[in-house]
């Protein structure tokens, strides 16, 4: 497998992104993420979707690991500072989720509370269930495990097209256009810096066919699976979307009806905010966050 490595110049001077890179190496393939706060910390696991990176959270790892959390947030392989492979072909769903199997047991990551969005709870949400012990909360924004049952709207229709066929993906400008607010020219360069050019966008590219949107496509039997532990994971389990994203709208009610340990919870809808929550509400989604695991430590 041929790996690309986005050049470490690439990342000087992001604006509000000033942690340190920590790396591990899955299968010959190396994985950055960000590990701010308390060594002894309950580990916060925050993961981003499609087509972003940890820089996703760089409102809430500050917030999160001064309550005295451990804040850690991972490129997924093919993202952010993570090597890339250069082949389209190298990528599946289920490598993602294997990828970031083993990056977690090299971590030994234990009584984690997930936060997870887009991409990150279509991974977040196997992880759940393959090693449902290690994680003691969970908080989805804006993500799901699709079964391929469910029709797909159009907004994702379009995206998966535009993906697909449009000669350059403009990473930047797509993250933009998932926000409520206007991304200002340089968080704009902040989501640009690990793509310096098209051959590092395979794995970015090819996301959004890898959605299971048939009940044959390839993993929804293995997401199917993964629902009868879902089903019955009883720690607590909170839904906190938003209430401008066009693409996993009403994907929260599935959840809090069909996990156990959704009952109960204070699920909220934060207002003002599109896709990618993260950008335009950050800081509130944190609070949302902080007071969860203080509701149920």
């Amino acid at each position: 497998m041929k790996l690309l490595r986005t050049p470490e110049e690439r990342f000087d001077n992001l604006i509000d992104f000033p942690f340190s890179p920590h790396y591990r190496e899955v299968d010959g393939i190396r994985i950055h993420h960000v590990d701010e706060g308390p060594d002894d910390g309950e580990v916060v696991l925050m993961l981003h979707g499609e087509p972003s990176w940890s820089f996703l959270y760089r409102h809430m790892i500050p917030l999160i690991a001064a309550a005295g959390h451990r804040a850690i947030a991972p490129d997924l392989v093919g993202f952010g500072r993570s090597d890339k492979p250069a082949a389209r072909e190298d990528y599946t769903y289920q490598r993602h989720v294997d990828w970031m199997a083993a990056w977690l047991l090299r971590l030994d990551l234990r009584r984690i509370t997930l936060v997870c969005q887009d991409w990150g709870s279509l991974i977040g949400l196997r992880l759940v269930a393959g090693y449902p012990e290690r994680f003691s909360r969970v908080v989805v924004a804006n993500g799901g495990l699709p079964i391929g049952t469910d029709q797909m709207n159009d907004a994702f229709q379009n995206w998966l097209s535009f993906s697909q066929n449009a000669p350059q993906l403009p990473i930047g400008n797509i993250i933009n256009m998932g926000t409520s607010c206007d991304l200002s020219p340089a968080v704009i360069a902040g989501y640009e810096a690990p793509f310096p050019d098209e051959s590092y966008k395979e794995g970015a590219r090819i996301f959004p066919a890898l959605v299971p949107i048939t009940p044959d496509s390839a993993d929804a039997k293995e997401n199917r699976l993964a629902w009868r532990t879902l089903r019955q994971f009883d720690r607590p389990f909170l839904t906190a979307f938003s209430d401008q994203d066009p693409i996993t709208a009403g994907g929260d009610a599935a959840l809090q009806r069909l996990i156990r340990g959704a009952k109960g919870q204070p699920h909220t809808t934060i207002q003002g905010a599109g896709h990618f929550l993260q950008e335009d509400k950050g800081p509130e989604l944190a609070q949302v966050v902080l007071d969860f695991i203080s509701r149920n430590g």
